[in-house]
């Protein structure tokens, strides 16, 4: 049993391009391709923002491209005239126009070169003021800022912590150059942390977002980093005899499980991530991979194929209870756990195709997420509310988003080449 998220490299050329420096990456911006919508879309206004001259990001079409690609919202378009958050506006006109709220503001040029973002949220039904917030920020954390504000809104009328704001990191493949990406939570704003002719795989986040753990081929064989993800500063992690995989970080960020091939066999190990010897968690002649914690701590989930084929079970952090936790197929990987503990993403094989599907772990009960053949490396949004995964769309790999219930999904911006390996981050900015 080979897991894909796992071993999903190809051969490359020799040594480490560059590291840190965080160059930006070219991309369009604003780029919306959502299939499907919910139940019920709120109506949703924007009026022209005043806005300073020479501001450099359109902060209203971020705002816009943000609400639209959670399928949660539908846009409405908003009038021409320019209506700040000082204005209390007539709501009766928006009203006639089926909206459900009307978003106002400015950006403003503050003395020391920084922006004032600005804005006020109103509900045109029952014509309530419900808030705004000042975010004064320095022209880099401009998208930052509307990230922010479409945050705000969707927690407002959502009644959930929107994810707007938060990040992504990601593995570009392009020609025979491999870069581990830092994007914003929408595709955009891509920079990379790391560039090698040698293949990435496997990133993950730290709990507090400061940190991400990487598996690196650049040694000709698996090793692990942990990098830092302000200073660009890295620490080789885990350069073990034979293969040293699938980072997992603990939720309280004090230890890392990994796949570890230096007892013969692939087997779970805990690792400190200020260094030490390895300890060994997994003891059988097989396959075990892929750890991942539950957010509480007191379970791991991962792969195993004892069972004679690949399937998910559940242990505690010291190897103890093994629980087998899908039945359904031979083969089952990839396990990734809500945030609030209540749903599995995870990947099967279903008549050859490689499925994103989802478990409610206190039912059992299975979901089929979507309806393409290539899926791979389920990642949840910190809100529990969506799924990110790599797949394959008309001959190219590209990141998605998917609701729990499969009904909407998003395509994100991302690199030229293939894009694979996702996770999304904590909330952290």
């Amino acid at each position: 049993m080979i897991s894909r998220r796992q071993f999903a490299a190809l051969t490359g050329a020799s040594g480490v391009l560059g590291a840190a420096g965080w160059p930006m990456l070219a991309s369009a911006q604003f780029r919306v391709e959502v299939t499907g919508v919910g139940m019920r879309q709120i109506p949703v206004a924007i009026a022209p923002f005043r806005v300073a001259p020479g501001t450099p990001q359109d902060v209203v079409s971020i705002i816009r491209a943000n609400l639209e690609r959670s399928g949660q919202f539908r846009n409405l378009d908003g009038a021409t005239a320019i209506i700040d958050e000082m204005a209390r506006p007539d709501l009766a006109p928006w009203r006639e126009r089926n909206a459900d709220a009307l978003l106002t503001g400015s950006v403003a040029r503050l003395g020391d070169g920084r922006f004032d973002v600005r804005f006020r949220l109103w509900d045109v039904i029952r014509a309530e003021d419900l808030g705004g917030v000042s975010l004064p920020v320095p022209a880099g954390d401009l998208r930052l800022a509307a990230h922010r504000v479409s945050d705000y809104v969707y927690e407002k009328l959502i009644g959930h912590p929107g994810v707007f704001s938060t990040r992504i990191v990601y593995v570009s493949r392009n020609n025979d150059r491999h870069n581990l990406l830092v994007a914003d939570a929408d595709g955009e704003n891509a920079q990379a942390a790391l560039a090698s002719a040698e293949p990435i795989i496997s990133p993950a986040w730290s709990p507090n977002g400061a940190q991400i753990a990487y598996v690196s081929f650049e040694s000709r064989k698996p090793v692990i980093y942990t990098h830092e993800v302000a200073s660009g500063r890295r620490r080789l992690l885990a350069s073990f005899r034979g293969s040293n995989s699938a980072p997992a970080w603990s939720p309280d960020g004090r230890q890392l499980l990994a796949t570890l091939t230096m007892g013969g066999s692939s087997q779970i190990y805990a690792l400190d991530p200020t260094g030490g010897q390895p300890q060994r968690i997994t003891q059988t002649r097989g396959i075990d991979t892929e750890p991942a914690f539950s957010p509480d701590g007191r379970h791991v989930y991962f792969v195993s194929d004892r069972g004679g084929s690949p399937q998910i079970y559940r242990m505690t952090p010291a190897g103890a209870e093994i629980t087998r936790i899908t039945f359904d197929g031979h083969y089952n990987v990839s396990p990734s756990i809500s945030p609030d503990g209540r749903w599995m993403a995870f990947i099967s094989r279903i008549s050859g195709q490689l499925k994103l599907r989802l478990m409610e772990l206190s039912t059992g009960v299975v979901t089929h997420l979507t309806d393409t053949t290539a899926d791979e490396s389920p990642s949840f949004a910190p809100n529990s509310r969506l799924i990110m995964y790599a797949t394959r769309v008309q001959g190219r790999e590209v990141l998605m988003i998917t609701t729990l219930d499969g009904r909407i999904k998003s395509r994100l911006a991302s690199a030229a080449g293939s894009v694979l390996e996702p996770d999304w981050g904590p909330f952290q900015r």
